[in-house]
């Protein structure tokens, strides 16, 4: 009986898997789902199992829990504004270290178990990505409704990413697992957003869908209550909810990113917890699927859908 489940839903995946095979999948980790163990082990032979099927996969991942961590440890202060890190000449030393170094290295140890071609990278590689140091501005915070004025030190924001590097690799069957440290002009490292490079990546790339996997079931009306987790919102919902004061913290720089995805022109944004159960497999290849889904209205995602995904709400 648990045999022929396993071909029904084998089945039920053939039309997505079709529908897939050889467009581009953008995956963002958050940096608490890249510690060695077997959270990871799993999120990663999900991964592999799309490069499997012939999609093409780039990862972006995180890093500010071991960032946090190793400047606990070497007694370094941090400071977050709105969840932004601000990031001074010590706290850039600390993000070189663990994002290009510890985290980028153990994500890649994972992919190296499943016999699977990854590639380490940082948006300095290859000018990947270019960025310019961030000046001084006002900071509003939507949860408290304060302002201030901010320094963020060398966090930089993207001026361009150049998809060719990317391309090469993917059209060479590797996986690029890309870390969020740039460079400017002048060759000064910055700090960037994790979450804004996989959406400008997926941009850039012209992805099929952008995935944002943390350790949340996706966006809820309120964080208290389960019973209030949205599964299909478009850019206006999401905006009022916003500036209703519901979302704070970390998740902020994270749903503006996939605003800016939805804006570029990527025609899906998924949500979704990367400790559950097959949560990213479930999210491509089920109708039901198992986080948030966000388009960027509602109205015209529904009347773009191709028949063959035509009862497919994820």
């Amino acid at each position: 009986m648990h045999g022929n489940a396993n071909l029904e839903a084998l089945r039920t995946a053939i039309p997505y898997i079709r529908a897939y095979k050889g467009r581009t999948f953008v995956v963002k980790l958050s940096g608490r789902l890249c510690r060695p163990g077997a959270a990871l082990q799993h999120v990663v032979e999900q991964v592999v199992l799309l490069h499997q099927l012939g999609i093409r996969v780039v990862v972006v991942h995180g890093g500010g829990d071991q960032a946090d961590e190793l400047a606990q440890r070497l007694g370094v202060p941090q400071t977050r504004v709105a969840g932004r890190r601000i990031t001074d000449d010590q706290t850039l030393e600390i993000a070189k270290m663990a994002f290009g170094g510890s985290v980028n290295a153990d994500l890649l140890a994972q992919f190296r178990r499943f016999d699977t071609p990854a590639v380490g990278l940082s948006g300095i590689d290859a000018r990947i990505v270019t960025a310019t140091r961030r000046p001084p501005g006002d900071v509003t915070d939507p949860s408290t409704n304060q302002t201030l004025r901010v320094d963020f030190g060398h966090v930089g924001d993207i001026v361009a990413v150049q998809a060719e590097p990317l391309e090469h690799l993917l059209a060479g069957g590797y996986i690029p697992a890309i870390c969020s440290l740039a460079a400017d002009p002048g060759g000064a490292i910055l700090n960037i957003n994790a979450d804004s490079l996989a959406a400008r990546i997926a941009t850039a790339l012209g992805a099929a869908k952008y995935f944002l996997m943390t350790n949340v079931d996706g966006v809820f009306g309120d964080v208290r209550d389960p019973a209030t987790l949205q599964s299909y919102m478009d850019i206006d919902q999401l905006d009022a909810l916003i500036r209703s004061g519901a979302i704070a913290g970390g998740m902020l720089p994270k749903l503006a990113a996939c605003i800016e995805a939805l804006r570029g022109g990527v025609p899906k944004v998924h949500i979704v917890n990367g400790t559950a159960r097959d949560a990213l497999l479930a999210e491509v290849f089920t109708n039901e699927g198992c986080g948030t889904l966000l388009v960027a209205r509602r109205d015209a995602a529904r009347t773009a859908e191709t028949p063959l995904l035509a009862a497919a709400a994820h």
